[in-house]
């Protein structure tokens, strides 16, 4: 379907999510949007899916975060979902060729593509796919990630894979770009302790609890990055009901692997670089274990401004 033709009626009577419930508001009320395909599933994999402000290190956080799950024996797949295409830079040491570049090149004519076109062995066997995202002003996002998990999906690259990592371009500012959540079993918010980065969380928070009306995703948890002190993380989360499951400090070091085109498992060893490590390895380890979702409740603008501090 043309996304300039869709309209809400369109959405009303599209195909509902096997459990779909039955009085529950469609996927999307009050907006227009892409809706993915409900029989296109990941599979039996564990699904996490990676937000935060723009700039905030999701990629730096995702590709350690996956290489941490390799290290643990896991088959890990890391999806880049920012036209930017640099979420697995540092896995693949290049730029890769999205999903979109990849069809454009067969004229959309996705039996045409082989694996090697748009999934790519990165540093430690974690595979790389960048999605990529459509030309500025023209489509979805949505629709760029239907794509790449139906691609995922028919060259059978999800059925030996144990965990899926979705590195979600920046902010929620629509349904397409929240429409990894509609595959995830858990959303990740990597923030700093500032008032940028927590603001966008509370956005992210109310997106996940939209997508958790209709479908398995739940909030895992607050990664706070950047960060030698918590503070005001701190007291965001007990205001809503989060927990913060991660730490990484403010390192030049952090800053200087993604230079080096790097993870910080490649780094030179050092006692930090050694806590950095351990901090990943432990958080995939939890996150592997299984966390019990998380029921947040998001606060209002003002109320922002007022428990942090501004006048």
């Amino acid at each position: 379907m043309n996304v300039a033709s869709i309209s809400p009626d369109d959405i009303l009577r599209g195909p509902k999510p096997r459990g779909f419930p039955v009085n529950a508001p469609p996927d999307g009320e009050g907006s227009v949007q892409v809706q993915l395909d409900p029989r296109v599933k990941i599979g039996t994999a564990k699904v996490f899916a990676i937000y935060g402000k723009g700039g905030i290190g999701k990629s730096t956080t995702s590709s350690n975060l996956s290489v941490a799950f390799s290290k643990l024996g896991k088959r890990v797949l890391q999806i880049g979902c920012d036209p930017k295409h640099d979420s697995t830079f540092t896995l693949t040491k290049k730029l890769m060729p999205t999903v979109i570049d990849a069809l454009e090149a067969v004229d959309f004519h996705a039996e045409e593509l082989q694996t090697e076109d748009f999934c790519f062995e990165g540093y430690n066997g974690v595979m790389c796919v960048e999605a990529g995202g459509p030309p500025a002003g023209t489509g979805c996002g949505g629709y760029v990630v239907g794509q790449t998990v139906k691609l995922l999906k028919e060259h059978h690259l999800l059925e030996e894979t144990d965990v899926v990592i979705f590195d979600v371009l920046g902010d929620v500012v629509c349904g397409g770009f929240a429409a990894p959540l509609q595959h995830a079993d858990r959303a990740l918010i990597v923030t700093a302790n500032d008032f940028d980065s927590i603001f966008a969380m509370n956005r992210i928070v109310q997106a996940i609890g939209a997508k958790a009306k209709n479908y398995n995703v739940r909030l895992g948890g607050v990664i706070a990055n950047r960060s030698n002190a918590t503070d005001q993380i701190d007291k965001f989360n007990k205001a809503i009901g989060l927990t913060t499951m991660a730490r990484f400090p403010d390192l030049d070091a952090i800053r200087r692997s993604r230079l080096k085109k790097a993870t910080l498992f490649e780094m030179e060893d050092s006692p930090e670089i050694r806590a950095v490590q351990q901090e990943y390895l432990q958080l995939a380890a939890r996150l592997w274990a299984g966390t019990e979702p998380l029921i947040a409740q998001p606060l209002k603008d003002r109320a922002i401004f007022d428990l942090l501090g501004f006048d």
